[in-house]
């Protein structure tokens, strides 16, 4: 009955990671369908772009695949993977960054977006808030992205940020500072929607 269990896919991440690093390409697709969307959804938070996640999350279970071998299991693979996400989401930033236009040809793009405050009185709450947390500085932004849009711990973040839990802890402190000022500045009420 154990062995039926586990062929329903029962096992657990850990387990299925184990597989894969004996070559099992069944645990690489359960892996993957357990996981895909949540690194989909942080990669293309991260990069702003569909098709750069769509990309990227793909990446992540190559990845998966090559080092199998070399997961110790110290955290969760939901983790891991993140962990894997980011660097490869930084590292496709940097490469589009060198790509960009000049400053001139940049400089003759008219700008017809709203202006942040029209922008706000014409969004919801939950709308003008997701703005807000994409107007914070890269560190603050992705640990507010982790904590509150993929439920990760602080030692989670810290995981998969590389960085001390004292350092999430300080980041996340002035995040949630700034975004209050901001929500209270646009005529919200100081929460989380």
């Amino acid at each position: 009955m154990v062995g039926t269990t586990a062929a329903s896919g029962q096992q657990s991440d850990s387990e299925l990671v184990e597989r894969v690093a004996h070559g099992d390409r069944a645990a690489v697709r359960l892996l993957f369908m357990r996981h895909h969307a949540r690194v989909y959804r942080f990669v293309a938070r991260q990069t702003g772009s569909d098709m750069m996640a769509d990309d990227i999350a793909n990446e992540v279970f190559l990845e998966l695949w090559r080092q199998a071998p070399a997961f110790e299991g110290s955290s969760e693979v939901s983790t891991w993977l993140l962990g894997i996400a980011r660097f490869k989401a930084l590292s496709a930033l940097r490469r589009k960054k060198e790509e960009t236009i000049d400053d001139d040809a940049a400089a003759a793009i008219p700008d017809t977006a709203d202006t942040p405050e029209v922008a706000l009185l014409k969004d919801d709450k939950a709308v003008a808030l997701r703005r807000m947390i994409n107007a914070l500085p890269e560190e603050h932004r992705t640990v507010i992205d982790l904590a509150y849009y993929h439920a990760k711990s602080v030692a989670d973040i810290g995981e998969i940020l590389s960085i001390p839990v004292a350092t999430v802890k300080t980041r996340m402190f002035y995040a949630r500072r700034k975004l209050g000022e901001a929500l209270q500045a646009a005529g919200f009420e100081r929460g989380w929607p």
